[in-house]
């Protein structure tokens, strides 16, 4: 007798990792029962070129819950190109990002999940989600608050929150988008270039578990400015064009760039 092969999952959980070995393993454990009873799921860590034990903390981990899988980078490559590699690798129609330092609550990821695991909105949406009563330094708190209205301002970006490493979108989507280091502080005003309309979902936030934040305020803000003008270049040079959906019921939009190669 042939047994049925598993379903595939309808949602995967991508988590980013670098040198997380002392959260990483606490934040698995709180994910196992916040998915408890749940099915057809995954969850994927990306360890990014870490240089501690995250990997081991994670394959300890695997040995103990099936759902668990891991893929590894050579080197450091950075978060958006974790999260590129988390879609390629994926299994679900839906992704459903979070971050490996404790922050998030698997509640809040579970939900999440729950929400888009049966979706068929067309076009997806983005979900973004918004935190509340937000645990990090006082310092972090006020470069959000100033980066935030300007990205709003340049971008028409909807999202308060950009920041935020938990959001959810279709893995198709999301492999469509342009690639750059840094693209995922700008989902929400990419998936809008692409015709993706934005809903936001309130969820926690708390202090890490353990470890230190990757970045500094200086750092970032500097970063965030050579990247928005890019992102305001790439909408330039970005136009849709209107077709009739085809025998099979492709979108009705395909989208071009307008930069002329030749």
């Amino acid at each position: 007798m042939t047994e049925t092969p598993p379903a595939a999952p309808r949602v995967t959980v991508v988590m980013p990792a670098w040198d997380e070995e002392d959260c990483i393993g606490a934040v698995l454990d709180e994910l196992a029962e916040a998915f408890a009873g749940a099915d057809r799921f995954e969850i994927l860590c990306i360890d990014d070129g870490s240089t501690d034990a995250t990997a081991a903390r994670i394959r300890e981990r695997m040995a103990r819950y099936p759902w668990l899988r891991l893929v590894a980078h050579r080197r450091r490559s950075g978060k958006s190109a974790g999260l590129r590699t988390g879609a390629e690798w994926a299994r679900g129609a839906w992704i459903v990002t979070m971050d490996a330092d404790g922050q998030n609550v698997g509640t809040d990821i579970r939900a999440l999940a729950d929400r888009v695991a049966g979706l068929e909105a067309r076009p997806s949406p983005l979900i973004a989600g918004i935190r509340t009563a937000r645990q990090d330094t006082l310092s972090r708190r006020v470069a959000s608050k100033i980066a935030n209205p300007i990205r709003q301002w340049a971008l028409g970006d909807a999202c308060p929150d950009s920041g935020c490493g938990v959001k959810a979108y279709r893995r198709d989507a999301f492999l469509r988008l342009p690639v750059f280091e840094g693209m995922h502080r700008f989902l929400p005003p990419l998936f809008n270039l692409y015709g993706h309309p934005l809903e936001l979902q309130p969820i926690g936030h708390r202090p890490r578990h353990g470890g230190a934040s990757k970045y500094t305020n200086w750092r970032r803000a500097l970063v965030g400015i050579v990247d928005l003008l890019g992102v305001l270049w790439l909408r330039r040079r970005t136009a849709v064009a209107e077709a009739d959906p085809g025998p099979e019921g492709q979108p009705a939009g395909t989208w071009v760039n307008t930069h002329d190669p030749y």
